[in-house]
């Protein structure tokens, strides 16, 4: 029980994929415009990441060593095929604001890396409270920028159609820059620079 919390936890601040590993970070910064978006990239990435942790932790013994990444990479085009079909099936506008973030997802470094350099070494356990505390950091992530975004580019929150509130004087002059990819840069840069000043800087 223990390791399960210890690996848990450390995804979600440690080993965060997107303020401390840094990867991942194309799609975070492309997708997270609003928090519809930011919700719709967490599942499809959490479910991805659980489905492929838990299927090669499974036969990771059974696995030869030379053709190893190749099966990785054929396990995750698979789960993400049945996700990006699924979004196309009962949220079709969603998927279309999510575009190819989604299928992409095969070649996410983030996914790979933890297949690789963990899923592939322990037990089916271990690997499900990776994944799970990899994607909860990297929807926290997601979600913290989105949010930011989402409040000063349009001065207004809303939430799969629902208008959750509106900031005053924002409302009527929002920073559309927010919305631009300068923005998004700008949101992850200064974000960054607030987990080195707090001192988390370190993978344990």
């Amino acid at each position: 029980m223990y390791s399960f919390k210890k690996n848990f936890a450390k995804g979600i601040i440690r080993s965060n994929p997107i303020f401390i590993l840094m990867l991942g970070l194309c799609p975070t910064l492309a997708v997270s415009t609003s928090l519809d978006n930011a919700v719709g990239m967490t599942g499809a990435f959490l479910f991805v990441l659980l489905a492929s942790n838990i299927i090669i932790s499974s036969i990771r013994n059974y696995i030869p060593d030379r053709v190893r990444i190749p099966v990785f990479i054929v396990i995750i085009a698979t789960l993400v095929t049945v996700v990006d079909l699924m979004l196309q099936g009962f949220v079709p506008a969603l998927s279309k604001s999510l575009g190819i973030y989604v299928p992409l997802i095969v070649v996410n470094c983030i996914i790979l890396g933890r297949a690789e350099a963990f899923a592939s070494k322990n037990g089916v356990s271990d690997s499900i409270a990776d994944a799970l505390g990899i994607g909860v950091g990297f929807g926290l992530a997601i979600f913290l920028i989105s949010l930011i975004r989402q409040l000063f580019g349009t001065g207004a929150l809303d939430l799969f159609g629902h208008h959750l509130f509106t900031i005053p004087g924002l409302g009527e002059n929002p920073v559309a820059i927010f919305m631009l990819p300068m923005g998004a840069f700008f949101v992850i840069g200064v974000l960054l620079a607030l987990f080195r000043w707090v001192g988390v800087t370190e993978c344990e």
